[in-house]
């Protein structure tokens, strides 16, 4: 603990934005660093606590006192190696992560948290910048081989982790390039696709081999997997998207959010489309769902110049600060104001959307209703429509963001004749091996849907698990 007073002279400075005028005029990213100076100030702010919670908060464990006192020293390349011991990729999550660490920080039972997820981007970069980030070369190699199906977070997290013990590592992704979910799922303004090209780059040179456009069971055999390798990791995440059943349901100007923000990354890379071009320029757009997914289309559809944009959310408002319901050291559930929502939109929440009216097969109305959220004898919540609350509104493109059911069974999975578990994700045992001996799972595809960074640490953790069983 480098100052002692620190989080009592100090307030919580967090990273800048992009002026909104300037920003929605491109897909750079929209976040602007602290300078030094006021980042070795934050890293005062921490209080080294006997018990860190934040460490117990954060999925991988980062021992984040220690970096936040070296930053505060000056010890950049110090911060960098801590960091590394528990952190393949801070450069996503230092973008990308709600921040469960700044949840637990003890400052935050009546101050304002540290602000851990800057002080991590900026030691990350600082090492780019310096040069400190270079290949781990493992000096031995184990002979075996392993297949990691998926190059989202958890199968690039797998990767590292596995080829760092001696194991010779291939990676085979059906899109074509690496990334899952952070190229083709996250907006540019969060998270610019030459931060993913730069950490590749670096786990090539350490051996890693990446076969894109290269979908198992279509273009590469079942069969040749599980002859040519020693133990495969599933990691394809959860990809089927909750779907809205509700008349009209069909109409041309519905689509799910990935398809949305697929085609535009896929443009911003310059690259072919697979489906249709979804524009939202001069139109009324409705997103349906709160979350994250539902931010990134209303930043994606402001940026291409909608007239109006609305974001519905079924569940109640959040509370503004902590309450009863959240306690400290508990992520605080509270209302959650993105970049996105910066830029312009209308948010409206105990929204249920009722059915879609279209003419000559093309949407033109949402039909929708208020809802009240109440308790019934046990506790558990009951969804009620507010008698009189119905509404109509015209609408020119309507987005579903309402998360991800399941991982695609059919194909691969099928074929396999994998088990699942009672929410129809990848069951595995406590080893994360599925039902058949030697193909493993980790990510999303086993857990379901989740965050960026609990899809990092469950790939290393199966790892380690994929380790044992090769080495006996």
């Amino acid at each position: 603990m480098g100052k002692v007073t620190g989080f009592k002279e100090y307030k919580r400075e967090t990273s800048y934005k992009r002026p909104i005028e300037e920003r929605i005029k491109d897909y750079k990213e929209v976040k602007v660093m602290l300078p030094e100076d006021k980042l070795k100030i934050q890293g005062a702010r921490c209080m080294n606590c006997g018990t860190p919670f934040c460490n117990y908060g954060c999925p991988l464990g980062n021992l984040i006192p220690d970096y936040n006192n070296m930053v505060y020293l000056g010890q950049w390349e110090k911060a960098y190696k801590r960091l590394s011991i528990t952190h393949p990729f801070p450069e996503f999550t230092g973008r990308v992560c709600p921040a469960l660490c700044e949840g637990s920080c003890t400052l935050g039972i009546n101050r304002e948290a540290v602000a851990i997820e800057d002080i991590e981007l900026a030691i990350i970069e600082k090492a780019y910048e310096k040069g400190w980030v270079k290949p781990n070369i493992p000096r031995v190699r184990t002979g075996k081989k392993v297949a990691v199906i998926g190059s989202g977070p958890s199968g690039l997290a797998v990767s590292v982790k596995l080829n760092s013990y001696g194991h010779k590592v291939t990676v085979f992704e059906k899109d074509d390039a690496p990334g899952g979910l952070l190229r083709y799922g996250i907006p540019d303004f969060k998270l610019e696709k030459n931060i993913i090209d730069r950490r590749i780059s670096i786990m090539e040179e350490e051996g890693i081999i990446f076969k894109t456009n290269c979908e198992i069971g279509k273009d590469y055999s079942l069969d040749s997997i599980r002859h040519n390798f020693d133990a495969v990791i599933l990691t394809g995440g959860c990809q089927v998207p909750r779907n809205l059943n509700i008349e009209g349901r069909e109409l041309d100007g519905i689509y799910y959010a990935m398809e949305y923000l697929t085609a535009q990354n896929r443009k911003n890379a310059g690259k072919e489309l697979k489906d249709k071009y979804i524009d939202a320029k001069g139109k009324v757009v409705v997103v349906i769902g709160g979350g994250d997914t539902g931010s990134d289309c209303i930043g994606t559809a402001r940026r291409q110049g909608a007239k109006e944009i609305y974001q519905y959310e079924i569940l109640p408002k959040p509370p503004i600060s902590r309450d009863d319901s959240m306690p400290w050291p508990e992520f605080p559930r509270t209302l959650k104001t993105s970049t996105s929502h910066e830029e312009g939109c209308i948010r409206k929440w105990c929204i249920t959307t009722k059915r879609f009216e279209g003419k000559n097969g093309k949407l033109t109305k949402l039909y929708g209703a208020e809802v009240r959220w109440d308790k019934d004898e046990n506790g558990k919540f009951i969804m009620t429509e507010i008698q009189g609350s119905e509404f109509e509104q015209d609408v020119d493109l309507v987005l579903i963001a309402m998360g991800f059911s399941n991982p695609i069974y059919e194909g691969m999975l099928k074929e396999l004749d994998i088990k699942l578990d009672n929410r129809g994700n990848v069951y595995t045992d406590e080893n994360y091996m599925t039902s058949v001996k030697g193909i493993f799972a980790a990510g999303d595809m086993r857990t379901g849907q989740s965050l960026v960074v609990r899809a990092i640490s469950d790939g290393l953790k199966a790892a380690e698990s994929v380790d044992k069983y090769l080495m006996k």
